[in-house]
């Protein structure tokens, strides 16, 4: 393995009873970086951030994540990383403080004052170290989530959609926080359904119900979907929208605000449905570049779940 690559796995295997949850997972992340994890519900990315940190045993397949073996040396792995779960699990009967002392016991620190003291300060909790964790708002309890995380100072973070419910602002301080660590030299793997959140990651991977099906960096992921695109902006557009369903060319017709986006991967086709349709005036065509979220739609329309 690379000095240079904190993740390097390859043909990740594994199975619930008839459910093969993840198949044939091969994945290289350098260390520093933010790697985002894209898909559906149930489509095998937490799963997936488990197997690549030991948190979970792959029935077959190989690697290395922090330079230990991901099959025999998951103990080791488990004390470098910190895992951030989707749902709120720190004790809310407890004050921050008391809840961040008692990670600290749990993981046998020495030093767990300074420790505490050190996230405190450095996430902006300590003006109200003293206030019970289940009053906190959502955006409070993620710092707080976030600060037991990074406790034990691990070299590997895991966010299993870390903002989901919490407000804009509170998503953007987190992610300011999130470059700032990786810019240390701390890797993290995320899962996120949003979007703007996807674009902020080094890299990205998709997955659909256990098959990483495209990887690279934002830029890339869009560029291998060769999807020609069109905004449509005009009246009823609802109407409008379902009689451009099943046109030729036509693959996605998606409702964004007060235009539609119509995408497509045969770039000619496409282009003459877009002269005929708007020759009667009533609707502008406006030939765009496809985003993220274009090809996380298309993506997700052409895949099936794998349950038997």
């Amino acid at each position: 393995m690379s000095a240079d690559l904190a993740i390097d796995v390859f043909g990740l295997n594994k199975s619930f009873g008839k459910k093969h949850v993840v198949r044939d997972l091969s994945l290289k992340v350098p260390r520093g970086q933010i790697f985002g994890f894209l898909g559906p519900n149930g489509s095998g990315k937490t799963t997936s951030i488990r197997l690549i940190c030991g948190l979970l045993t792959a029935d077959s397949g190989r690697g290395t994540c922090l330079g230990y073996d991901v099959i025999r040396q998951s103990a080791a792995i488990k004390r470098e990383v910190g895992y951030m779960t989707q749902r709120f699990s720190l004790w809310e009967d407890l004050s921050i403080r008391e809840n961040l002392d008692f990670v600290a016991r749990m993981y046998g620190m020495a030093d767990r004052r300074e420790a505490v003291d050190r996230e405190l300060e450095k996430l902006g909790l300590a003006a109200r170290q003293d206030q019970l964790a289940g009053a906190l708002s959502g955006g409070w309890k993620q710092r707080l989530a976030l600060a037991s995380c990074l406790l034990h100072r691990p070299r590997l973070l895991l966010l299993d959609e870390p903002t989901a419910g919490v407000d804009p602002k509170a998503r953007r301080d987190f992610w300011d926080e999130i470059h700032g660590l990786a810019a240390q030299g701390i890797t993290v793997l995320v899962s996120t359904h949003y979007m703007d959140e996807a674009e902020r990651c080094h890299q990205l991977a998709y997955i659909a119900y256990g098959r990483l099906l495209v990887s690279g960096t934002a830029a890339e992921v869009i560029a291998a979907q060769s999807l020609a695109g069109y905004a449509v902006t005009g009246p009823d557009l609802s109407a409008y929208a379902a009689t451009l369903r099943g046109q030729t060319g036509i693959e996605q017709v998606t409702s964004f605000g007060a235009t539609l986006h119509v995408t497509g991967h045969d770039r000619e086709a496409l282009g003459a449905t877009a002269a005929r349709m708007s020759a009667d005036g009533a609707h502008a065509w406006t030939r765009i570049e496809p985003g993220l979220e274009d090809v996380f739609i298309g993506l997700m329309q052409g895949t099936e779940d794998n349950f038997p």
